[in-house]
């Protein structure tokens, strides 16, 4: 799992700890961190693509994947 958006780091884990470790733990940086203004002539989704996707302009889409269907349930419901 590798998208420019997912970062990750790993955690201190305590030997004193009694619960399971997690090495890794995975996180989103939205893009709109990364554009400190807004350039002029940013291409634009047509409106009804902009509705579905939530933002008008593909540089500040940041898709939000489902945790349950990552593990096999059903999507939407």
């Amino acid at each position: 799992m590798y998208d420019a958006q997912w970062r990750d780091y790993a955690p201190y884990v305590s030997p004193c700890d009694p619960c399971p470790p997690i090495r890794v733990k995975w996180y989103i940086v939205p893009p709109n961190q990364y554009i400190t203004y807004q350039p002029m002539n940013l291409p634009q989704y047509s409106l009804d693509e902009a509705l579905c996707r939530g933002t008008l302009w593909p540089a500040l889409y940041s898709p939000y994947p489902s945790r349950r269907s990552a593990k096999g349930g059903k999507a939407d419901g």
